[in-house]
């Protein structure tokens, strides 16, 4: 074995573990986790992770980074399993591994490209660590993305995915401060040839004019959006420190739908927050389906250690535990909705290294066999099979 990495949580590690996996190509017997602290679950299973890797290469020399490697450095420094840690912010750097960098080859383990574009927070939400684990927010040069959509389209990838950790923040920290909106359109303007651009989690609140005219209009702007939602009710958003509102969301919500019908909408929603009463968990149920949100990623909430949030009076984490499941069903019930009403739809479907892919509303579907991963399938479903088209 030389290197193998294995990366937990968000999309902007995915991104960050191929380039590590690139950078580090010329290692010796070494094995990287990149860590997530988002959430309680998140550290318990970077943990697990790094348990499960000793077992499997005993002689390995085992490092952590990541989000939890800043904030939960010492528990993490002190497991037997683990022989160093890398700083979150020096992992994409080859002197913090001490390994000769090797040339930077372009992955191949992904159909799609992620292009990290942005990193850290500038904000602080009550339930959240990353700013600790990732730092205040940085923004890539547009000069520098260009570069690196460039070598991924020259490796013959069709999609590419800007990621971020406050992704609609890029450009608040360059000169003139430009918004997302016109770091995407440099991007489809220098690469006609690209078919397919989407966005990671964005904030609804930030989202400027440029961005929602290139959601709203622009045909090579995937019609899938993922919203930092986080919680329906009011309250709960105020206590969160969250910047937007219920009628906000569904505002916006309504307005992209006015020109993109076809919209597939994603968000993160968090059940159990404290001090969360059964009203407030009905609004957490009733905006899924106000919304129509067919992605969610829902999060029973766990307390962070040093937050606000782990100071408010919490709910019973058995009724947490509940709650979320209810709000996974009614992201359920959306998604069975969805799906069956694309049956007879012709579907313009990225494939999938494993048989799969994803349409532009990012509708899962099962490919017909011989379909090139990477490739872009026109398909029209008949029907749908365990949660995929096909």
């Amino acid at each position: 074995m030389s290197v193998e990495v294995m990366s937990l949580g968000c999309r902007l590690n995915i991104s960050e573990s191929e380039e590590m996996r690139a950078m580090l190509a010329q290692a010796d017997n070494m094995v990287v986790i990149n860590s997530c602290a988002v959430t309680s679950e998140a550290v318990r299973q970077t943990r697990q992770t790094i348990r499960r890797a000793r077992r499997k290469h005993p002689d390995a020399r085992l490092l952590v980074t990541g989000c939890a490697a800043e904030v939960e450095r010492d528990m993490l420094a002190a497991m037997p399993e683990v022989d160093g840690l890398v700083a979150n912010d020096a992992k994409l750097d080859a002197r913090s591994w001490n390994v000769p960098p090797a040339p930077r080859t372009m992955p191949s383990r992904y159909s799609r490209a992620f292009v990290q574009v942005q990193n850290g927070c500038d904000h602080a939400c009550t339930f959240c660590v990353i700013p600790r684990g990732r730092g205040g927010s940085r923004s890539q040069p547009v000069v520098a993305v260009l570069e690196d959509v460039s070598r991924h389209i020259e490796a013959g990838l069709n999609e590419v995915v800007l990621t971020g950790v406050d992704l609609t923040s890029w450009g608040s920290d360059l000169p003139s401060s430009p918004g997302l909106g016109q770091l995407a359109s440099a991007i489809l303007d220098a690469f006609p040839q690209l078919p397919r651009l989407r966005l990671s989690s964005i904030d609804g609140a930030e989202i400027d004019d440029v961005l929602f005219e290139l959601l709203a209009f622009e045909p090579r702007m995937m019609p899938h959006v993922h919203l930092s939602l986080q919680s329906g009710d009011d309250m709960i958003l105020k206590r969160m420190k969250r910047r937007h509102s219920r009628a906000d969301a569904i505002e916006l919500v309504a307005r992209l739908r006015q020109h993109r019908s076809d919209l597939g909408l994603g968000a993160d929603i968090i059940a159990g927050f404290p001090t969360e009463d059964e009203t407030m968990h009905a609004n957490n149920v009733s905006i899924v389906r106000e919304l129509g949100i067919v992605h969610g990623h829902v999060f029973p909430y766990s307390p962070r250690p040093d937050t606000p949030a782990a100071r408010m009076p919490a709910v019973n984490p058995a009724l947490v535990k509940q709650r979320a499941a209810e709000v996974r069903d009614a992201v359920a019930d959306m998604r069975r909705d969805w799906l069956e009403s694309l049956i007879g739809q012709p579907l313009n479907v990225l494939a999938e290294t494993d048989g799969t892919g994803h349409a532009e509303n990012f509708a899962p579907v099962i490919l017909p066999e011989g379909t090139q991963p990477g490739s872009i399938a026109r398909i029209t479903p008949t029907r749908v099979v365990e949660g995929r088209l096909a």
